[in-house]
């Protein structure tokens, strides 16, 4: 299993950026995928989950005005869609992976749920 993470910059606030997961290796279409980032001298933390097989999304409340998780079939690919973005932002973004499982529930991802990470991808919100 191998997750590549990518689209990360350095954005002005206010701008967007789409961050992509490729996914490869994954017998089956019963995993999840989640969105993890870590600021500097803080704790990963997640951000949105998408499943699979069934499209089950999980959003925070903060978020969901600004952030949209999605999942391309054809490339076997997560994107975080992030708008209005703003300097508290700024992290390394992860994506990860935890096979068999179908169901995001109606919480952020949490770290220790997930078994396959990506390398990450560095976004920076500065003027």
């Amino acid at each position: 299993v191998q997750l590549q993470a990518s689209g990360g910059g350095l954005v002005q606030p206010g701008d967007s950026l789409k961050l992509s997961c490729a996914a490869s290796g994954f017998t089956s279409n019963y995993y999840k995928i989640g969105w993890f980032r870590q600021a500097p001298g803080g704790e990963r933390q997640g951000v949105a989950c998408i499943a699979i097989a069934g499209g089950s999304t999980f959003l925070p409340d903060s978020d969901k005005g600004r952030f949209t998780i999605s999942w391309d079939n054809a490339n076997n690919t997560a994107y975080l869609q992030m708008n209005s973005l703003n300097v508290d932002d700024t992290a390394v973004y992860y994506c990860a992976a935890r096979p068999f499982s179908y169901y995001c529930g109606d919480s952020v991802p949490f770290v220790e749920e997930y078994d396959h990470w990506g390398q990450g991808t560095q976004v920076t919100v500065s003027s």
